[in-house]
């Protein structure tokens, strides 16, 4: 009889402890993605953004949560150092790079599941280097560097993977001002979608 209510109070007790348990406090994911190709119109021009290779870096922080929802705070930093631009106007840009830094929320669901989903939000910082040359190979009169304010939001799913390693898909959309693509007819801002994958690794 003793035996088996020890049982049984263990078994409420690992019942009770892994009903209580939190996800990480940190976590850093580290992940490779691709920018999507974007249109610009304006007046009789017009030109195509090409894609480009994202590299892209996350912290976030819980601040609180239960086995339903946990928010987290983060900083989402994305790089890429090459998009190419086409257009029958050859006096424009030829290409520029790309850096954002957005600080936001991410609210993240069922955290302590194998598969966890989450959308984030946040705004920041925007900038575009241009290239030095124009489409037809004259030195560039544009702005090398250029800065705009950036809205960042998205969504993805962690996935547990092994220990404190998991995996990350998701897909951004950074709202900013486009780069000085050396007209005044194309301005305002532009869509800079990224999808991408990696690794996220996970601190209590």
């Amino acid at each position: 009889m003793k035996l088996t209510l020890t049982l049984v109070l263990g078994l409420i007790a690992i019942g009770i402890a892994a009903a209580q348990e939190v996800a990480p406090k940190h976590e850093i994911g580290l992940t490779l993605g691709g920018l999507l190709s974007a249109q610009r119109n304006g007046g009789t021009t017009r030109l195509d953004l090409g894609s480009g290779v994202a590299l892209q870096a996350n912290y976030g922080y819980r601040f609180l949560g239960n086995n339903t929802a946990a928010l987290y705070g983060e900083v989402h930093f994305l790089a890429n150092a090459l998009r190419e631009v086409s257009s029958t106007d050859r006096t424009l840009t030829r290409d520029a790079a790309t850096i954002f830094l957005t600080p936001g929320l991410r609210v993240k669901f069922f955290p302590n599941r194998s598969v966890a989903p989450y959308l984030a939000v946040g705004g920041g910082w925007a900038v575009y280097e241009q290239s030095t040359a124009t489409l037809n190979g004259s030195p560039n009169p544009a702005s090398r560097l250029v800065n705009h304010a950036a809205l960042d939001y998205g969504g993805g799913v962690d996935v547990k993977f092994w220990r404190f390693v998991g995996l990350r898909a998701e897909v951004r959309d950074f709202y900013a001002g486009g780069p000085s693509y050396n007209t005044t007819v194309i301005h305002g801002g532009q869509h800079n979608v990224v999808a991408g994958g990696g690794l996220v690794l996970k601190f209590r």
